[in-house]
């Protein structure tokens, strides 16, 4: 028996939500409104092993960071190196190259780091890795803004390997590369068919990831490219409308046959269902929680943007790592910092068990790329 509807079916008051639509995709703003509900607060006190306050402090930080990050990375302009939230201080900090009017920052209420490359030339050196065939050994990369470099990651039993020491000498004229090893390699989490799950497509379970005007949004890789998907009761939804994997995991599917779309991601039990009031995107260092049909809801941290993951159908780039878990069937799920929605499951390492790491593909990207408004609260 299920103890949770997939967000298309929830009855009661979510179906009655705000049924205009929301502002264009991309320029949403948090509510100043909304306070935190006791599940969320919940789960943060659970999951990084805070108090009450704590954990309301914490969140009043990070939303005071997103609106921070904005107004110093106009204020650095060109020597803008990237930056990142600190849990512990509660403060945003911006790299900023030299040259910069470093009090301009201050005044944001940013905290400064002088470092010796800008933003622009980390992305230019990993989009240059990018461009290179990445051997199944490889498996991602990304700009590290506190370390100020690219850092490649490789799989540890496959450091000799001679195409991974080759890739790693054209990777490291670049532009500033660091290597570090782990012992995982990325994969989708995607999985075969069992009962009581939110989404099928094919021989696949996947997970829905938030609701748009007139569908919803998942990950690509989900979309086995045999037109049709079936919701947790095996009655058809609707048909994929666009989806891209590799190179990104995003997909879209419409809504149709007495489905309908409302702006909520689910706690399963574990928090109450969650309202979302827009996309505002969270800095590194913030929490962020996942919602999937098969581990549910856990929480975590972003540990970096923009990252090259390396799955072995091929490379997925402009990625947000974290370290929540996932496992197979997670695929698709709803990342979502405070009320604000931030992406769909992609892949990852690890377990809910024992941890690891999940990528996301971020959510503006992809209601730009095809043109969806989110359905927000």
């Amino acid at each position: 028996m299920r103890t949770a509807l997939p967000a298309l079916l929830l009855l009661g008051t979510w179906a009655t939500a705000n049924t205009q639509p929301a502002s264009a995709a991309g320029s949403p703003a948090p509510s100043a409104e909304a306070p935190a509900s006791a599940s969320l607060l919940s789960a943060m006190q659970h999951d990084f092993g805070l108090t009450k306050s704590q954990a309301e402090a914490r969140l009043a930080a990070e939303k005071t960071a997103t609106a921070v990050e904005r107004k110093a990375k106009h204020a650095a302009g060109s020597s803008y190196g990237g930056s990142w939230f600190d849990a512990a201080s509660g403060r945003l900090t911006v790299a900023v190259t030299r040259g910069a009017d470093t009090d301009a920052v201050r005044a944001t209420g940013a905290s400064v780091r002088l470092v010796q490359h800008s933003a622009r030339q980390l992305d230019a050196a990993k989009a240059r890795i990018d461009a290179l065939p990445a051997p199944a050994g490889v498996s991602n990369w990304y700009v590290d803004t506190k370390a100020n470099k690219v850092v490649v990651d490789v799989v540890t039993a496959h450091r000799d390997d001679n195409d991974v020491r080759a890739f790693l000498t054209r990777a490291r004229k670049a532009g500033p590369v660091t290597v570090q090893h782990t012992d995982k390699a990325p994969r989708t989490l995607s999985a075969g068919t069992v009962g009581g799950d939110p989404y099928y497509t094919g021989n696949v379970r996947c997970s829905i990831g938030f609701s748009v005007y007139g569908g919803f949004v998942s990950a690509g890789h989900c979309d086995q490219h045999t037109g049709a998907v079936y919701g947790w009761d095996h009655s058809y939804i609707g048909n994929f409308q666009g989806s891209s994997f590799p190179d990104n995991d995003y997909s879209w599917v419409n809504v149709g046959s007495g489905w309908w779309t409302v702006p909520v991601v689910l706690g399963w039990g574990t928090v109450s269902d969650q309202l979302v009031r827009g996309s505002a995107e969270a800095p590194v260092g913030a929490s962020i929680c996942r919602s999937g049909s098969t581990s549910h809801w856990h929480c975590g941290t972003v540990l970096a943007k923009n990252e090259t993951v390396n799955y072995s159908q091929g490379a997925v780039h402009e990625m947000t790592k974290t370290n929540v878990c996932a496992e197979p069937g997670d695929s698709g799920g709803s990342f979502i910092s405070g009320d604000q929605a931030q992406g769909v499951t992609s892949g990852g390492w690890g377990d809910c068990s024992s941890g690891g790491e999940t990528w996301y593909q971020p959510i503006n990207e992809i209601l730009n790329r095809y043109g969806l408004t989110l359905h927000t609260a």
